[in-house]
């Protein structure tokens, strides 16, 4: 008798817990669909990983490879992170400039991508066992291969073009440029908050650091005003998002930082892309799409490539070809 009794409860609370289960589906829908939100303003900015530099090939790819032993054919004469490369990067149509630093034996910081020497120069030992003027005596180009070391079409003409930051800041002293620290010694942060501090804020508010968790948490210490991104501050932003960003709420760990967003990971956060951005926005967090799954500094390269990013999307676009890039991407604009 009562299981007979409490058969009609039983469906009422499924009804309950079906229609309660459907406007939760229902809120959720509305909270994040980029279909209701209002289309970002402003048009996509492009950053130039390494200024205008010699691309290569992905396959087999590991952090231990050469990538100089294995380019392209050169289209153009320059090489990455050097002051005429990121001179032509802005001249491309770059809004910012992506670049690598290193900790030199003499304390300052050079504009290099590898720790070791041995890939690109004519050099061998660590980075950061040489003096500033004793890298400048490196030729940079000098093992660049297109035909397996057949020929090197860069040697010889490299000499000297590993910049300091200094010069590069000195340079563009008003462009907006991303500082990678390649280390992670939390000294290095140290160092490179001591170096950053006495610029002005007008300067500081066009830079923005990324890197290893260790140096980017000791130079955010130093200086809380300056915008920077880790894995640390990534994990500290998106895993919460990922867990409760349906309901609307931002983590305040994304305040005032930077993301480097996957495209092939961005369309499973919540509210992507529009509602995303106007969150982030809100935020003052800066969105970065990358290519790919994140992995090996992938960049969207082609005209192909372009058709990946949303329509309206208004964050930054990682490219490694901004010469092919930037020219088209500013044409398109104009005919809007």
């Amino acid at each position: 008798m009562e299981n007979i009794k409490s058969a009609p409860k039983k469906k009422r609370l499924r009804r309950i817990f079906f229609w309660a289960f459907l406007t939760l589906l229902l809120y959720m829908w509305v909270v994040n669909s980029s279909f209701l939100a209002s289309p970002p303003d402003g048009s996509p900015f492009l950053l130039a990983h390494r200024g205008v530099a010699q691309t290569f090939h992905m396959e087999g790819i590991t952090n231990e490879t050469c990538t100089a032993e294995r380019i392209y054919p050169p289209e153009h004469p320059y090489l990455e992170n050097t002051l005429p490369s990121m001179r032509a990067a802005f001249a491309a149509g770059a809004d910012a400039v992506e670049l690598d630093v290193h900790w030199t034996k003499d304390s300052q910081f050079a504009v290099f991508h590898d720790w070791t020497l041995g890939c690109r120069t004519n050099g061998e030992g660590v980075t950061r066992d040489f003096t500033m003027s004793e890298l400048k005596k490196l030729d940079v180009g000098y093992n660049y291969t297109a035909d397996g070391g057949r020929t090197y079409p860069f040697r010889g003409k490299g000499v000297g073009l590993m910049p300091s930051l200094d010069e590069v800041l000195t340079e563009f002293p008003t462009e907006s440029l991303l500082i990678h620290i390649k280390s992670h010694d939390p000294n290095e942060g140290k160092a490179l908050a001591a170096f950053l501090q006495p610029l002005p804020k007008e300067r500081l508010a066009k830079l923005a650091v990324y890197g290893g968790d260790e140096p980017v948490a000791t130079l955010k210490q130093a200086m809380p005003e300056l915008r920077v991104m880790s894995m640390s501050t990534m994990k500290s932003c998106l895993i919460p998002y990922i867990a409760v960003g349906w309901s609307g709420y931002v983590p305040d760990a994304c305040a005032g930082t930077q993301l480097h967003i996957p495209d092939q990971i961005a369309p499973w956060l919540w509210g992507w892309p529009n509602r995303f951005m106007e969150r982030m926005e809100a935020a003052d967090t800066r969105v970065i799409l990358v290519a790919g799954s994140g992995d090996f500094s992938q960049g969207f390269d082609t005209p192909a490539d372009l058709n990946r990013v949303p329509e309206k999307f208004n964050g930054g676009i990682w490219t490694n070809r901004i010469d092919r890039i930037g020219p088209l991407l500013h044409k398109k604009s104009e005919t809007k």
